[in-house]
């Protein structure tokens, strides 16, 4: 009797997707296409990527500082970081071109959604003193960049073994045409502007 050798594979499980994204497509995006007065639900704005960068300019007298804050990224983000180096020299700060002096995250898909998720709902209310983000802070292309002066905001990080306190660049980047489209986008999801009603999605 010839033996079987067919393979038996295992039905993959499914992932349930991010609730934030569930969200937008159901609920947010309509609501967009009526407040932006659009004929295509396609033309819609949403979001593209989400770019997180810390610099680590110390790095060059400790190497170890840049490995904490490539730790540190990775707990945030849920992604290996990328090192990114410098493109030329500096002769006052003993830079040279090609030097180790950051860490980049650019997450899509599922992880940026998720990373979305946690910074609205987790991360932002738990900076001091908060009093809304800047509105302005748009590139006039429909992107918005953001600062927080302390990775310690998100709860992935144990303050006890942080070597360092270090900010970070947050880059949200949309397929707005406008700066007014990316600021509808945003606010729908909860982005909590300055001087603007919230919209707590991110939270609900």
């Amino acid at each position: 009797m010839a033996e079987d050798t067919t393979r038996r594979t295992r039905p993959r499980q499914q992932v349930p997707a991010p609730r934030l994204k569930e969200r937008y497509r159901h609920e947010l995006r309509p609501a967009l296409r009526g407040e932006l007065g659009l004929d295509n639900i396609m033309q819609v704005p949403r979001l593209e990527k989400m770019v997180v960068n810390m610099g680590v300019g110390d790095a060059l007298r400790d190497a170890k500082l840049l490995d904490a804050a490539v730790a540190d990224l990775t707990l945030i983000t849920g992604q290996k970081p990328a090192v990114t180096k410098a493109r030329r020299s500096i002769a006052q700060f003993k830079l040279r071109a090609g030097m180790s002096i950051g860490a980049k995250v650019t997450l899509r898909g599922a992880r940026m959604w998720e990373f979305l998720d946690r910074l609205l709902a987790t991360a932002l209310p738990r900076i001091r003193d908060f009093r809304g983000l800047d509105p302005a802070a748009f590139d006039g292309h429909g992107n918005y960049s953001l600062g927080v002066t302390e990775q310690l905001i998100f709860p992935e990080i144990d303050y006890d073994r942080v070597v360092k306190i270090r900010g970070m660049d947050i880059i949200v980047v949309t397929t707005a045409r406008t700066d007014d489209e990316g600021l509808a986008l945003l606010r729908e999801l909860g982005f909590p502007f300055a001087g603007q009603a919230a919209v707590s999605a991110a939270a609900s």
